[in-house]
């Protein structure tokens, strides 16, 4: 693995998966690796989860680790090319970033959506700029469009609350359901485009979305995922109900009128298999997700933040194998 940016980084999700499960296992089995490494984490946005799992998972591997919050920590970045510096930005990226890269072994970066202008953040505008300028190996912490170490770390929960075995096929499929969920602000498709790229191409699962009409995803990550707009419908005999919110992607960065009915409670858990509820975080209780189902053996949401640790661990571990 030379980059982690998206599924298609992945050259086989299982041995990846099993690789994940194995350093679960054994979380400080493999300190050797990171030794005299050094693991940089470049934040545009703020971040809770990704920012200490992504910490952690270097200490595990034995490597150091610093972090920076672009433009807090930072001189304020000019992003622009052939700008002429003499307003409020002092260091351009392309400096910055090749400072940067000269100051560790692998680049972590997230930047998010703008959502505005649709071109510019599916074509990953800013993303692929630190990309480019760097000189080390660049693992998403979230993009405009993808976060795969999220989705990765959901295949970990799922595999393992499905009882997944390497090497052992399932006698039958498992159901996850991605519903869409209501919320009072306009956020990005970059967590259900992931979640939808991995989920529709795990041959062992039934991979259905749901969400009202208008609230359809981009067709380039969603592909093999059956579409369904009754929730109640989706829900049924379902095994994991994966919740999350997002704008229009037609109508983009849009918020079509909002669908209160579409928040997960315990009487539409009862429509599941004795479902698990996953939740990326930060969730709003209520809105999003009822406290009675948050608050239920229905939820895994925090095992499912802990396996955020384990997926990072697992790209760091295959890439620091290159070097």
């Amino acid at each position: 693995m030379q980059n982690f940016i998206s599924f298609n980084d992945v050259e086989n999700y299982t041995q990846l998966l099993n690789t994940a499960l194995e350093i679960k296992s054994n979380p400080f089995g493999q300190q050797d690796l990171g030794k005299n490494k050094t693991i940089g984490l470049l934040f545009f946005n703020p971040s809770l989860r990704t920012r200490l799992s992504s910490v952690k998972a270097a200490y595990n591997l034995g490597a150091n680790c610093w972090v920076l919050n672009a433009g807090a920590d930072s001189w304020t970045l000019e992003m622009s090319d052939g700008t002429v510096m003499n307003g409020d930005t002092q260091e351009h990226i392309k400096e910055a970033i090749g400072v940067m890269s000269a100051y560790c072994d692998i680049l972590g970066v997230r930047t998010f959506p703008k959502l505005e202008e649709r071109d510019y953040d599916y074509n990953e505008v800013m993303f692929n700029k630190v990309k480019e300028l760097s000189s080390v190996p660049v693992v998403s912490l979230e993009s405009a469009t993808l976060h795969p170490l999220q989705s990765f770390a959901d295949l970990i929960t799922v595999a393992e609350y499905s009882g997944y075995q390497p090497h052992q096929k399932f006698d039958k499929k498992v159901k996850v359901v991605m519903t869409w969920a209501p919320h009072p602000r306009k956020l990005p498709q970059a967590v259900p485009n992931s979640f939808a790229q991995w989920f529709s191409k795990v041959d062992w699962v039934d991979f259905t979305i749901t969400h009202p009409k208008g609230y359809e995803l981009s067709s380039d990550f969603t592909q093999g995922a059956h579409i369904e707009y009754d929730q109640e419908k989706a829900f049924e005999d379902a095994d994991f109900i994966y919740a999350k919110n997002w704008s229009s992607f037609e109508n983009y960065g849009q918020i079509i009128p909002q669908e209160m009915d579409w928040q997960v409670t315990l009487d539409k858990m009862k429509l599941t298999n004795n479902g698990k509820f996953m939740h990326c975080l930060p969730v709003r209780r209520n809105v999003v997700v009822s406290d009675g189902v948050l608050d239920s053996e229905h939820s895994i949401v925090i095992p499912e933040a802990t396996n955020r640790i384990y997926s990072a661990q697992t790209v760091f571990h295959e890439i620091l194998k290159t070097l």
